[in-house]
Parts: structure tokens; sequence; C-alpha cells
């Protein structure tokens, strides 16, 4: 799980890079959203992995 956890987040870092750039402005948005729901995702899951 955490390892699906990791490969989406750096998709969405992927996503964020070029949504901040200005290759894609109206993706910005979707990439601003999915990096921060993705953060969230990744971090629950490494605390998960930590605590069992």
């Amino acid at each position: 799980m955490l390892r699906y956890a990791l490969i989406f987040f750096i998709i969405a870092l992927v996503a964020a890079v070029f949504g901040f750039t200005g290759i894609a402005a109206g993706a910005a948005e979707i990439a601003k959203i999915l990096f921060f729901i993705f953060l969230v995702i990744f971090l629950a899951t490494l605390l998960i992995g930590v605590f069992r």
C-alpha cells in the first residue's frame, strides 16, 4: 500500500511541475489538488506502516 501511495505521489509531483510552470494552465489547479490529496494519502500510509 505504501508503494502505491508513493507512486501516485510521484505522479502528482510530475503533474504539479507541468501545471505550475505554465505548460498547462488549466491543469495547474488539478495538479495542486492531486498533490495535496496524495500527500495526505502518502503520510497516512507512512504512519500506518511505521506503527505496524
